[in-house]
C-alpha cells in the first residue's frame, strides 16, 4: 500500500523488481484497492497485489515443528542457555558446547543459530565471531469481537504490516528500535504501530488490543544472515536474519542441512556466498589494520621529548 508519493514510487520499484523475478503482481489503481478491501481508507494513493505471496503465523508453526522434531528423536533442551562453545587443543574444531550450568555437551557439529544472543557466546578465537545486535521490536495482537471480516489480505505498508487470522485476529507490527536488549513496551511504540495502520484501514481503531508482545531480532551490519562454516571447522553460523527470521527459516533449514551432510547446500551456493560469515570477519581485519596503522601515523607525528641528561 502506498499512502504518498514517496511510497507510490517505492512500490513502482517493487513492482519492477518483483516482475523481473518472474513473480505475480498486479499495480491496482485506489479504486481497485478498494474493490478487493472494502476497508481501506479512500485516501489510498497506490497499491500492488501479491496473490502467490502467503503468511504463517509463527507460534502455529513452532508447535508443529516441535511434534515433528520430537517425532523424529531429536532431543530439546529447553531453559539451557549455552555460555560458550569448546574448541579442541589447538583452537581450530568444535567439539562441543557448555551451557550455563557447568553441563558440557559433546558434539561433532554445532549450529550457532542463537539470534541477537549469537555474539553473547564465549569461547571462540580473536576475529572468528559474527557482529550481531538486537533491534526492538513492538507487535499488536488485536481482535474485532464482531469476528472475521474487516480485511481478507495482509497489508504491507511503508514500516509495517497487518495480518489478518482466520479467527478474527488480526496482527499489527512491528516497530525498528535501536534499544539494546531492551525488552520494555512503551506507548510510543504503540502509537505509531497505530496511527500509521488508521491511515489505512480506519476501522482498526474498533478492534480490542488483545497482546502487546516486544521481541529482539538479530542484526548484523549490512542487515543480511550470516549462514555458513566458521573459520573454526565443525561449526556454523546461523543468525543475522533481522526482520525475516519466520520468513527465511525454511531456505535457513535447508542451506545448514546441505553442509551438514555434506551436500553444500543442493545447489544453493551462491546464496551461501552472498550470506557468508566471513565477509564480516574480513571486515574485521580491515578495521583492525586500519586501526593499527592510524594509531602508529599519530605515534609517528607526535614530537619527540628530550630528557635532560
Amino acid at each position: 500500500m502506498a499512502r504518498d508519493d514517496d511510497d507510490a514510487r517505492e512500490l513502482e520499484r517493487q513492482l519492477s523488481f518483483r516482475q523481473s523475478l518472474g513473480l505475480t503482481v498486479a499495480r491496482l489503481r485506489p479504486s481497485e484497492a478498494r474493490d478487493r478491501e472494502p476497508a481501506l481508507a479512500p485516501t489510498v494513493r497506490l497499491a500492488l497485489e501479491a496473490p502467490d505471496d502467503h503468511s504463517v503465523d509463527p507460534r502455529v508453526v513452532m508447535g508443529v515443528l516441535r511434534k515433528a522434531c520430537e517425532q523424529a528423536g531429536v532431543q530439546l533442551c529447553e531453559h539451557a542457555p549455552v555460555a560458550r562453545v569448546e574448541l579442541d587443543s589447538a583452537g581450530e574444531r568444535v567439539t562441543g558446547v557448555t551451557l550455563h550450568t557447568g553441563e558440557r555437551v559433546p558434539a561433532g557439529h554445532v549450529v550457532l543459530a542463537a539470534g541477537p544472543w549469537s555474539e553473547q557466546i564465549e569461547g571462540l578465537p580473536a576475529g572468528a565471531g559474527v557482529p550481531v545486535r538486537p533491534v526492538k521490536g513492538q507487535i499488536l495482537r488485536l481482535r474485532d469481537p464482531a469476528g472475521p471480516g474487516l480485511l481478507r489480505r495482509v497489508l504491507r505498508f511503508a514500516g509495517g504490516y497487518l495480518v489478518p487470522r482466520e479467527d478474527g485476529c488480526y496482527v499489527l507490527g512491528a516497530t525498528v528500535e535501536e534499544r539494546g536488549f531492551e525488552l520494555a513496551p512503551t506507548a510510543g511504540g504503540v502509537y505509531e504501530l497505530l496511527r500509521d495502520a488508521h491511515e489505512l484501514v480506519p476501522g482498526i481503531s474498533e478492534l480490542e488490543i488483545e497482546e502487546l508482545c516486544v521481541g529482539l531480532r538479530p542484526g548484523t551490519p549490512d542487515n543480511a544472515p550470516a549462514i555458513g562454516p566458521a573459520s573454526v571447522h565443525r561449526l556454523i553460523w546461523a543468525t543475522g536474519h533481522y526482520r525475516n527470521g519466520i520468513l527465511l527459516a525454511p531456505l535457513t533449514a535447508e542451506l545448514v542441512a546441505g553442509l551438514l551432510v555434506g551436500d553444500g547446500g543442493q545447489g544453493l551456493d551462491p546464496l551461501l556466498s552472498a550470506c557468508a560469515p566471513e565477509r564480516f570477519m574480513a571486515a574485521a581485519a580491515c578495521r583492525r589494520e586500519t586501526a593499527a596503522l592510524a594509531d602508529a601515523a599519530a605515534v609517528s607525528a607526535q614530537p619527540a621529548v628530550v630528557l635532560p641528561a
